[in-house]
């Protein structure tokens, strides 16, 4: 096969996708748009109610019966979804402790699972923006430096933009989701703990309560 021929069919295949990055790339842009967006709403409606102390609060429950428990739970700062697996282990007390035990560890991993959905998408984005960004810049580079070899200026300036941008655009979603990623991966990681605390406690209390001794739930990783 002539090596012309070759390098004209993989520029035609490179050029063909520059709208397909050009695409992706704008709904990265649209993505962390959206990932601002969730990220404010957070902090002004779950971050602001989270403001239950685990220490402090983890000594007023602990002693204490199930019902007593469940009344401080639902009255407490902790988020809605604490108070959903707490709630759901606490109704459970009637339970074997083994049982409960397992239940606590299948509660803690749905909350991990969860959270850590959200925490792949901006992943996503981080990992793939700037990947596609390099794609936007290096496609229009080809015919920018042809147009350049013939003189064309207007081509060549279009070409550079495109670009620029492309870069640009990856970059900044790449950014966007880095920060607001870092931010919740912090977040989540002290809800986990903090839920797995009181759970070791209530655990505990219903051990006592059993008459069977103390046992501290060890989270499966």
């Amino acid at each position: 096969m002539n090596l012309s021929f070759t390098k004209q069919i993989m520029r035609t295949v490179m050029g063909l996708l520059e709208i397909p990055v050009v695409t992706v790339l704008l709904l990265l842009m649209a993505a962390s748009v959206v990932i601002i967006g969730s990220f404010l709403v957070e902090i002004f409606t779950e971050r602001r109610r989270m403001k239950e102390k685990i220490p402090v609060f983890v000594t007023e429950i602990e002693g204490q019966g199930v019902e007593a428990q469940k009344s401080r739970i639902a009255d407490s700062g902790l988020l809605g979804r604490q108070k959903d697996a707490l709630k759901a282990l606490l109704d459970q007390a009637h339970m074997p402790a083994d049982a409960r035990e397992s239940l606590a560890k299948q509660l803690l991993y749905e909350e991990e699972v969860h959270y850590r959905r959200i925490v792949a998408v901006t992943d996503m984005v981080v990992r793939i923006a700037p990947m596609f960004g390099l794609l936007g810049t290096l496609i229009p580079l080809g015919p920018g430096l042809m147009a350049l070899s013939q003189g064309d200026t207007a081509t060549l300036a279009q070409s550079l933009t495109t670009a620029f941008d492309t870069t640009a655009a990856g970059l900044v979603a790449a950014a966007v989701c880095f920060v607001v990623g870092a931010f919740r991966k912090r977040w989540y990681d002290g809800y986990a703990a903090g839920l797995e605390t009181i759970m070791e406690i209530l655990l505990s209390g219903m051990k006592e309560a059993d008459g069977k001794g103390n046992v501290a739930l060890k989270k499966e990783v």
